[in-house]
């Protein structure tokens, strides 16, 4: 992305679009006073944020138990309730999930390539879902104090070591069988991306005609495989990312303000809520709602502001696809591909 003089004034960057994540997957209910559990209550955490200021809402679901669900019916029942009550989000489905088989006698198969592949068969269908690219450890607990997350079921070791121990499963045949999955079911992806080399990564997608679209990219800062929350490792990622992309920065507990901060100030876009942090300040419990609401006062403070539903939808591109490589390419900035015989260094779209 390129700084100009005039890049930090409010006026000339695009209104904040701010994604809610208030449905804390890793969280047992009772970590946090703001966990829905029924079907209401998820319904009602969605009109919540909506009204404090989100535009994009990140969704997970749990069954009555407290457990996440796995069963794509449940995920279509939320998304239908949503699509009521809040019509103008855009609906965003953690592509973390894999579904479990319904019916009697069924058993889950966690991870199975076709059971994540069924995000693309949801009804009705999210605006987005997001999707990692190379297989890599998350270990979301290696940033972590014992302050941040004191209180919660992480202080049981099984459960701390489930956590240090997670890792993603996104290689190079399934990247690109999803991608194509997602695409002709008309949703869009979400690149969550953690470092340089899921960057390059997806640029190589796009080059080969993999995926082609708006690029809509979350920065993914929480240590352990991913890149921290260091402001040297932020900064690199946003030069590097071409300027036609979207860029949300994401990261983990008492990080997230900061660097929310910091995307409001730079014209870059925000997520927060209870699935990255629980804590206002140290010792200090917040909620996804009071979370959204800061992040609008810094950027009301900031004189920028923040989109409207329909706005956000225009600012994310959400319905919009281009022809091939060529013209994903240059709608995203990229320098086009070398052609046959072509020498040299210079590559003007």
């Amino acid at each position: 992305m390129h700084f100009l003089d005039d890049s930090l004034f409010p006026e000339n960057q695009e209104k904040l679009v701010i994604t809610a994540a208030p449905y804390g997957p890793e969280w047992e209910p009772v970590d946090a006073a703001d966990i829905p559990v029924t079907m209401d209550q998820h319904v009602q955490a969605a009109v919540d944020c909506y009204n404090a200021g989100a535009t994009v809402l990140h969704i997970h679901v749990r069954e009555l138990d407290g457990k996440g669900s796995k069963r794509l019916s449940k995920f279509n029942e939320l998304l239908g309730s949503l699509r009521d009550a809040v019509p103008d989000m855009i609906l965003q489905v953690g592509g973390s999930i894999s579904f479990a088989p319904e019916g009697e006698g069924a058993e889950a198969k966690w991870l199975s390539d076709d059971a994540r592949h069924m995000l693309a068969e949801l009804d009705p269908k999210p605006d987005q879902v997001t999707i990692a690219v190379s297989t890599i450890q998350m270990n979301v607990v290696e940033v972590l104090t014992a302050d941040d997350y004191a209180g919660t079921s992480w202080e049981r070791p099984p459960i701390y070591e489930a956590y240090r121990e997670m890792w993603v499963p996104a290689g190079p045949g399934w990247v690109d069988e999803h991608l194509r999955r997602l695409q002709a079911s008309g949703i869009q992806p979400h690149f969550q991306l953690c470092n340089m080399p899921h960057l390059e990564t997806v640029e190589r997608l796009i080059r080969r005609g993999v995926y082609t679209g708006p690029l809509n990219i979350t920065w993914v800062a929480l240590g352990g495989g991913f890149d921290g929350p260091s402001p040297y490792n932020m900064m690199e990622f946003i030069r590097r990312t071409p300027d036609g992309a979207l860029l949300t920065l994401e990261t983990i507990m008492r990080n997230v303000l900061p660097v929310n901060t910091m995307a409001i100030a730079m014209g870059l876009h925000c997520r927060t809520g209870n699935e990255d942090n629980l804590w206002y300040r140290k010792s200090e419990r917040t909620t996804t709602v009071h979370q959204i609401e800061q992040l609008v006062r810094i950027s009301q403070e900031l004189g920028r502001d923040v989109a409207t539903g329909k706005e956000a939808r225009d600012i994310y591109k959400i319905g919009e696809n281009y022809s091939g490589a060529a013209e994903t390419l240059a709608k995203l900035g990229f320098a086009p591909t070398r052609q046959s015989g072509q020498l040299g260094f210079t590559h003007h779209a």
